[in-house]
């Protein structure tokens, strides 16, 4: 019996020793859970206007203080709805983020309220180079006549938002392509103004910075603004004046020697 007695203590030192990593990492467990909160992130990369389904979606633990914007973290809450922008691998799924519910998926999906979309037909020089991707910002430039029948350009719609190129929404990694035509998203007053420079001349894009928002105020560019350009002012070289001849010297008066004095005549 002696001799069991030492492997019995090891067994319940064991045994406890197990009992109480057991009850550590419960504790963790739970206060790790206490610290977090269940949300909702994309298993793919997702297009803006996708109609989200379950096998694109997993619920995750997220720390409570790493999102400070309402976010889903149900699988049931966001079946069926539309994204209205690109979701990356991981990334949560936002309330901000998705379309009204029972809205169908594609571009419809996309445009904010009171907004529409516009189709221009473009090429390489009209659509920037393929630089407009979905989501950029470009003004409007359309090319016409005046009233005096005279050439002249002129930006007519400012910080317009590109919602595709071509039939694609998404950004194909930002990589530039020319494309025949480019959707734009406006409001029904600048669409009655876009179609109507369409009729009258000819349009062109003019990419615009994401953060710019200042407005445009030009009076537009014509002929003689191109050829007639202000030159600097020439510099007329003036003759030197002329110094005037100094006077000449006055000769001395010849002296006239009476006795004893000198006296100028």
């Amino acid at each position: 019996m002696r001799n069991l007695r030492p492997f019995v203590m090891i067994l319940m030192s064991l045994g406890i020793g197990l009992a109480a990593m057991t009850v550590a990492a419960q504790w963790l467990r739970e206060r790790s859970m206490q610290q977090t909160r269940p949300v909702l992130v994309a298993t793919q990369e997702l297009a803006a206007g996708t109609r989200l389904e379950r096998s694109m979606l997993e619920v995750v633990h997220w720390p409570k203080d790493a999102l400070s914007v309402p976010a889903l973290s149900k699988q049931e809450e966001a079946e069926g709805r539309v994204i209205t922008g690109n979701l990356l691998r991981g990334e949560p799924v936002l309330v901000a983020r998705l379309a009204a519910t029972g809205e169908a998926g594609g571009l419809s999906a996309l445009l904010r309220d009171g907004r529409r979309a516009v189709t221009v037909k473009v090429n390489e020089i009209v659509g920037v180079a393929g630089f407009a991707l979905p989501g950029n910002f470009v003004d409007v430039m359309v090319h016409t006549t005046d009233p005096q029948n005279q050439p002249v350009s002129r930006i007519v719609l400012e910080r317009i938002r590109v919602l595709a190129v071509a039939q694609d929404a998404g950004p194909q990694d930002n990589k530039p392509r020319v494309v025949n035509a480019v959707t734009l998203e406006v409001t029904p007053q600048e669409a009655e103004r876009m179609d109507l420079a369409r009729s009258v001349g000819t349009l062109s894009l003019v990419l615009r910075g994401q953060s710019d928002t200042a407005p445009v105020a030009t009076q537009g560019a014509r002929k003689r603004d191109v050829l007639l350009a202000e030159a600097p002012a020439a510099v007329v070289n003036k003759p030197l004046a002329r110094r005037s001849a100094p006077p000449p010297e006055r000769e001395p008066l010849p002296e006239v020697l009476r006795g004893v004095k000198s006296s100028a005549q």
